[in-house]
């Protein structure tokens, strides 16, 4: 699947170098969801998901190998029409300016992009896995006073062993090979963190310069390789289909054997071929789907935790008043006991009426009930009404 993305020369815009940097990642996170559903059928997937870097890695080291192969691209980089080129530097004679000359890329240059591409990602998938684990174990210690073998400083740099509760089955000594792996443990823990950042500070620093257009590397990996990636051109992509023909032409004339095995190695062949060619088409598929499924459980899920609303309960009925009761005087300002203005107006709670609060207090703590309903009610059940309604 090659296109050409639009833009104004060849040096692609910062957001197309940034797009083409961060669809791996997308395309990790896709499968990772796709393998984890399906292993919710399918129990032997998790075989798969106990090995995701190696299992990543292989699949990038073949897709990023054939693409620089028969591109000159990564894998994310032919997507969006862009091509990696050989940059020379050379002074033209009387002017002593430096020209930039571009050319295809080196075989070696391959192998180290591969190596840029897949490798280093993969080493520094695993280092920051040891990280994290070495990390957690010293929290645990730290919060539930546990004493397990995390990471210090301290201890690493002035070479004294971390303290070890061992058992009565753990008095001997450990061995060569667990020494030597906790002291590497030890040294990726105390380093990594530096080399991170590091390599994050140096990213940032060349893809802004990159940015301001003061620099034509996206990265340092880039420079370091002598690269820079332009966009192709209409001739580069033709020239670019008509190799990938010739390349695969001279694949088949090198089948040896019987007819019926040049028969079969060509089904296969064409079986990869297929397969290659719509590795794009089928990845940045699966990139679009696993978003669209994230967004469907995702808003499932809020319609599931979200805390359901209630209409208001209805007031409660009206207290009843009883026929041995107080009547009610007609006007409501009024006290049923006295038949004056309310003076201190407090309610009787277990009725809702309310009185003067010399006159139901004498009269609940004789009767002890309600004047009106004839509720029981104790003194305690009287509330002073600061505000007559």
């Amino acid at each position: 699947m090659l296109f050409q993305v639009g833009g104004d020369g060849t040096r692609p815009t910062f957001f197309e170098m940034a797009a083409a940097q961060q669809l791996p990642a997308s395309l990790r996170a896709a499968l990772t969801y796709s393998l984890g559903v399906f292993a919710l059928r399918r129990s032997f997937l998790h075989k798969i998901l106990d090995y995701e870097d190696e299992f990543y890695a292989a699949l990038m080291l073949i897709l990023e190998g054939h693409s620089l192969r028969t591109t000159d691209a990564s894998f994310a980089e032919s997507l969006y029409g862009l091509r990696r080129k050989s940059v020379r530097l050379r002074l033209r004679k009387g002017s002593g300016e430096e020209e930039v000359q571009h050319s295809g890329l080196e075989k070696r240059q391959r192998i180290l992009s591969v190596v840029f591409l897949v490798v280093l990602p993969y080493f520094k998938s695993k280092l920051h896995a040891i990280y994290n684990k070495e990390r957690e174990a010293r929290l645990r210690e730290s919060l539930w006073g546990m004493e397990d073998q995390g990471f210090d400083e301290a201890d690493f740099f002035t070479g004294e062993e971390p303290v070890v509760s061992r058992g009565d089955s753990g008095n001997q000594e450990l061995s060569v090979r667990v020494q030597l792996a906790t002291k590497i443990k030890k040294f990726i823990a105390v380093c990594y963190p530096w080399i991170h950042a590091s390599s994050e500070g140096l990213s940032f620093s060349y893809q802004l310069l990159y940015l301001l257009d003061a620099t034509r590397f996206y990265s340092l990996g880039l420079q370091a390789l002598g690269i820079q990636v332009c966009r192709a051109t209409g001739q580069e992509l033709m020239d670019t289909s008509s190799r990938i023909s010739k390349i695969r032409n001279h694949e088949r004339e090198r089948l040896r054997g019987p007819p019926w095995l040049k028969t079969v190695q060509g089904a296969l062949l064409t079986c990869s071929y297929a397969v290659l060619d719509y590795a794009q088409t089928g990845l940045i598929a699966a990139v679009f789907i696993f978003k669209m499924m994230e967004w469907w459980y995702q808003s499932a899920e809020e319609r599931l935790t979200a805390p359901t609303v209630y209409p208001p309960p209805p007031p409660p009925p009206a207290p009843k008043v009883a026929k041995e009761g107080i009547p009610l005087p007609p006007d409501s300002s009024l006290c049923a006991l006295c038949l004056q203005k309310r003076a201190n107006p407090s309610v009787v709670t277990v009725s809702g009426f309310v009185f003067c609060y010399a006159c139901v207090f004498k009269y609940v703590t004789k009767y002890k009930r309600c004047p009106v309903t004839l509720i029981p009610a104790s003194v305690d059940q009287i509330r002073r009404l600061f505000h007559d309604t």
